[in-house]
């Protein structure tokens, strides 16, 4: 990619777009990796077209990217068939400015990506161009391959399908998740049952994601008694020292835990009148190369 982006308008247009591309490819995909390499293939495509025939470079690039996502969603599709244990999108350390943002902060939650994951291939790229991005019909159907009629059924489709199974509440305020993890943070520290208890709703679901290489729970676990029983007996049996600390994931406050100093894993957590309804904790090395470079996304 060339250096000097003011002297070049397909390098400016792309840099310009960046953050939105990455977007798009990342709440498709569920994997900051797999969208870097969108956003390559996205680069060396957009280089070969004419600007001059470009009217919209803005949609023209989320119709490329979009494409190479789909491309690549139907091959992920495959590998998540044969992972072991649940599968959770790569957690992404977010910047603060993308809690704040509640409209993005749900689109890329941890509990919505999970519903998406329930989609084909083409309803997700419908549902997160239109709902996540207000991307019109018509550049849809472009970025898509479909007419304007089907992509309205499909978006219909794919809303419908997504409202019966996300969750009902809405998340609370960042500052309010903040402090509901606080009090989860220190009874994960000190291993108190009953602070577990008093920060976790009674019908919380613990995921967690180990991609089998990992220890993890190869079913969710539903309950707030068998949740606290789990996270006490898993800190218990390790003799390394555990730190946990605050951070934002995928726009909602999360935890890194990491033991002996080496990161362990990244928890996100959904919060609902002041208690935690989910937990979504990755500890497959492979998902958090992210995390370990501690680079924190502002996405907008």
């Amino acid at each position: 990619m060339k250096s000097d982006h003011a002297a070049d308008p397909a390098t400016e247009a792309f840099v310009a777009h960046r953050n939105l591309l990455f977007t798009v490819a990342y709440e498709m995909l569920g994997s900051a990796a797999d969208a870097e390499d969108v956003l390559q293939e996205t680069w060396l495509r957009w280089v070969k077209v004419d600007l001059d025939q470009i009217r919209d470079r803005r949609a023209y690039l989320v119709r490329i990217a979009t494409r190479q996502s789909l491309n690549r969603l139907r091959t992920m599709t495959r590998r998540k068939e044969a992972y072991v244990g649940p599968w959770l999108p790569e957690p992404l350390l977010t910047a603060p400015d993308v809690a704040e943002d509640a409209e993005l902060a749900e689109s890329m939650s941890m509990a919505l990506m999970l519903v998406l994951e329930t989609l084909s291939p083409t309803e997700r790229a419908v549902f997160v161009l239109r709902e996540a991005f207000d991307v019109s019909y018509e550049e849809i159907a472009a970025a898509v391959g479909k007419s304007q009629a089907a992509v309205r059924q499909i978006a219909h489709r794919a809303r419908r399908h997504v409202d019966a199974r996300r969750p009902r509440a809405a998340a609370v305020p960042a500052s309010e998740g903040r402090a509901v993890l606080e009090s989860f943070r220190r009874a994960l520290e000190t291993g108190d049952l009953q602070g577990f208890l008093d920060v976790l709703a009674p019908d919380v679901v613990l995921v967690s994601d180990g991609g089998g290489v990992k220890q993890a729970a190869l079913r969710p676990v539903v309950g707030a008694q068998k949740v606290a029983r789990f996270i006490v007996g898993g800190t218990a049996r390790t003799e390394s020292a555990l730190a946990v600390g605050h951070t934002v994931v995928n726009g909602s406050p999360g935890l890194v835990l990491r033991l002996d100093g080496e990161l362990d894993g990244v928890m996100a957590a959904r919060v609902e009148d002041g208690r935690v309804t989910g937990l979504y904790y990755v500890r497959n090395p492979a998902k958090l190369t992210h995390v370990a470079g501690e680079t924190r996304l502002s996405l907008r």
